[in-house]
């Protein structure tokens, strides 16, 4: 059976079938690829974080109707059983832990009090929560996986990898026969800072990859607000500026299983094909 998704209980979610989780390995380790062919590091991020430490980021502040938060159950109130699939507010402890919605905070925390080099560069794939008004199958999910590459130092090398991998997405989608179109967005992490939001309309800070109307990858310039969030140093006692290439793996699934009418091991090998033709991994 080459089934596409099987049923997770909830529209929002997805179990990817034994082809699907395939064709996902094969792009995360090309993605991953072009990132250790550049000289990044691989790191390795829990799923969940301390409220803490992604109040830093002004999640709750600018991103709240995103975010989910996971507590313990209250076991002094008795033993907590689930109506209609749902746990009552009061059977919950307060929630010390939230889920994030991007993989690259990861990366910020991982590197918070240090100095590093002006040309540091890590990736890293994490699971990424996002509570949306709807979801629609992979399209849209409560949870899925991103890939991504991060730049930390200086802003020049932060502006090189973000062309430098502008470059691999174009390369490698037109080997594919996708034909993405790059559109600049508008969600920076700092929308309620004065100073860089007008600067966010003077120059992108973030832009699409788009498949149609869906965005399966990005690149995003966020200056030097997490280097000062997370204290992220360089030598000469400046805070890092920051950028990152993200790539959302089930996305890349659904235009591709499209792509090949949904003969994913048509897709698989296309991908492998397209990989070498761009430069390979």
């Amino acid at each position: 059976m080459n089934r596409l998704t099987g049923s997770a209980g909830s529209p929002a979610l997805a179990i990817l079938g034994p082809g699907s989780t395939r064709l996902v390995r094969e792009l995360d380790g090309i993605f991953t690829g072009w990132g250790l062919a550049a000289g990044a590091e691989e790191i390795s991020p829990p799923p969940l974080f301390p409220v803490t430490d992604l109040e830093k980021f002004d999640v709750y502040t600018n991103f709240p109707h995103l975010a989910w938060v996971a507590g313990s159950l209250d076991l002094e109130q008795g033993e907590p059983k689930p109506v209609d699939g749902r746990f009552a507010p009061d059977q919950l402890r307060e929630s010390r832990y939230g889920l994030p919605h991007a993989t690259c905070y990861g990366a910020y925390l991982y590197h918070e009090g240090d100095t590093v080099a002006d040309d540091t560069l890590v990736t890293l794939v994490n699971r990424c929560f996002r509570n949306e008004e709807h979801y629609s199958g992979l399209r849209r999910l409560a949870s899925f996986q991103m890939r991504e590459i991060v730049a930390l130092g200086s802003y020049d090398h932060t502006q090189r990898v973000i062309a430098r991998f502008t470059e691999r997405i174009e390369a490698f989608s037109a080997a594919l026969g996708l034909g993405l179109d790059r559109q600049a967005a508008t969600d920076p992490f700092f929308k309620n800072d004065g100073a860089r939001a007008l600067l966010a309309k003077l120059s992108p800070v973030k832009y699409e990859f788009q498949y149609g109307d869906l965005a399966i990858a990005s690149v995003n310039t966020h200056r030097n607000f997490f280097g000062e969030r997370c204290d992220i140093r360089l030598g000469g006692g400046e805070h890092a500026f920051t950028s990152c290439v993200a790539f959302g793996l089930e996305r890349w699934l659904l235009v591709l299983s499209d792509l090949h009418d949904a003969d994913l091991d048509a897709a698989l090998d296309a991908v492998r094909t397209a990989a070498t033709a761009a430069g390979g991994h």
